[in-house]
């Protein structure tokens, strides 16, 4: 495993503390794959919010990869006080996945040739703008799933 040139990781991870971020990357991973070339990834961990004291930004996260690689690198970090848990997505842009999941509207641009499926999920209402968003990003989707308890009305 020390002579990896290339590395393809997909990751789901459920923490009671901390989500993973680049300086987990860099020294669990990276450091210890010296021929490493190329590394894709599409991470997304995933805390139950139980009183933490401090909590990750998304500014935290993206300071977390300044010496990680030169690939644009994407995250987005969400706390959701109804269900009381937390969401970190990181990934290397362009996006190679064929599923997006759980998109907040914390989402920005980007666009993403290769996704199929998309699922969307807030304890915030989507506007119509958000959606307008989603179609030119994922301008290939095949299957769009919302998780939205709001109404319009409320």
């Amino acid at each position: 495993m020390f002579n990896l040139v290339e590395l393809d990781l997909r990751l789901v991870m459920f923490d009671e503390k901390r989500f993973i971020d680049g300086y987990d990357l860099k020294y669990n991973i990276i450091n210890h794959l010296l021929r490493l070339n190329k590394f894709v990834f599409n991470i997304s961990s995933h805390l139950p919010l139980n009183d933490q004291i401090s909590l990750s930004s998304n500014e935290d996260c993206q300071l977390s990869f300044k010496d990680v690689q030169d690939n644009k690198v994407i995250s987005y970090v969400d706390y959701f006080s109804d269900c009381k848990r937390g969401q970190c997505h990181i990934y290397s842009y362009p996006y190679q996945g064929k599923r997006y999941q759980s998109i907040t509207n914390n989402f920005s641009y980007g666009l993403f040739e290769s996704v199929r499926e998309v699922s969307l999920f807030d304890e915030r209402l989507f506007e119509h703008e958000f959606f307008v968003k989603i179609a030119k990003s994922f301008s290939f989707i095949e299957k769009l799933t919302v998780y939205n308890k709001k109404s319009t009305e409320e």
